[in-house]
């Protein structure tokens, strides 16, 4: 029996009624949906202006990632991944993320505290840093590889077969701007004039002037180039020339193949910084070497609100040098990362 506080049993008049209206307003919510997922995706960002006028880039960044730096051969022909791919990849990284036991005769690396190569994929879901060619694959020529090749068959000959990460000379441009195992916080600065990247690893700096001056003459070459800046609208583009050819385009092991290709004197380096939103920059690289590569390539990925830089501290244990191994840095970014949580 239908108990009298729930009223007399719907009709067939009436659960048609029902329906109708369903459907009547299942449309109309549909929209408002709609509208605001549209609002949302079109509504742009302002970012803050710098007492001179800049954009603001100004703040700690980071850009830790499981990303791949070229795309790997399993992926090929997918530039973007699902969400359920990404997690599930992160799940497995989360799990392989534990100390083992170096092999005999082998003197070890650094435990898990002392990395901090990332826990997310990139939340753009690309599939590696390398964006063009299509592929995701650096074009690099025979030549070049076979000079790598060679460095690391003699590596334990002379430190001329090292990188110049490994020599603690520099990590390079845009080398110093490419994910790595640990340090990738950049805090960049402005002043009238000028934008600074200050970089975790090996404590570089970059003073980009934004005067309009030229490139230095020919005859003038540097490790890292020389690089003078300009704004597109907001967008910081960043020029650098007159490389002394005796760099690597890549010193971190997360770049795989693409570590210790020699640099050269043609190398010419576009970069992009732009400010998304107020956690977030957008950052692009082109690269164009043609004694090095084919065709000219390019990298593009978002870096975050970071932490606090952390202080660096060096070490070359002399039997370690031919494994690279030789930066050691101290442990806070987890308690760093805890304490912002």
């Amino acid at each position: 029996m239908r108990p009298k506080s729930l009223g007399p049993p719907p009709t067939s008049r009436s659960l048609v009624v029902i329906a109708a209206t369903i459907l009547l307003v299942a449309p109309t919510q549909a929209q408002i949906q709609r509208a605001a997922k549209t609002s949302s995706s079109t509504k742009t960002w302002t970012p803050a202006r710098t007492p001179d006028g800049q954009p603001d880039l100004q703040g700690t960044w980071t850009n830790a990632t499981l990303t791949p730096f070229e795309r790997p051969a399993e992926l090929a022909g997918k530039a973007f991944l699902t969400e359920q791919e990404t997690a599930e990849l992160e799940n497995r990284a989360s799990e392989n993320r534990v100390d083992r036991a170096p092999k005999p005769g082998d003197p070890g690396n650094y435990n898990q505290a002392f990395f901090d190569g990332g826990t997310t994929w990139l939340s753009t879901r690309q599939s590696s840093l390398v964006v063009e060619p299509p592929n995701g694959r650096v074009p690099v020529k025979p030549s070049a590889e076979a000079q790598r090749d060679y460095d690391l068959a003699h590596v334990a000959d002379s430190y001329e077969h090292q990188t110049s990460w490994e020599r603690c000379i520099t990590r390079g441009v845009p080398a110093g701007m490419f994910p790595a195992g640990y340090n990738n916080a950049y805090q960049i600065l402005q002043t009238p004039g000028y934008v600074v990247i200050f970089s975790e690893m090996i404590h570089e700096v970059r003073a980009i002037p934004l005067d309009g001056r030229p490139h230095l003459p020919q005859n003038v070459r540097q490790w890292n180039g020389d690089s003078i800046g300009h704004w597109e609208g907001d967008t910081l583009v960043v020029d650098t020339t007159n490389y002394n050819g005796k760099g690597m385009i890549a010193t971190s092991a997360a770049t795989a193949r693409i570590r210790g290709i020699h640099e050269s004197e043609a190398l010419h380096v576009v970069e992009r910084f732009k400010r998304v939103d107020a956690n977030t920059i957008s950052y692009e690289v082109t690269i164009d070497d043609p004694n090095m590569f084919s065709a000219p390539w390019k990298v593009s990925m978002p870096a975050d609100q970071g932490f606090e830089l952390s202080d660096l501290r060096i070490r070359v244990p002399r039997r370690q040098l031919r494994d690279g191994g030789h930066l050691v840095v101290p442990a806070e970014r987890s308690k760093e990362r805890r304490r912002l949580q």
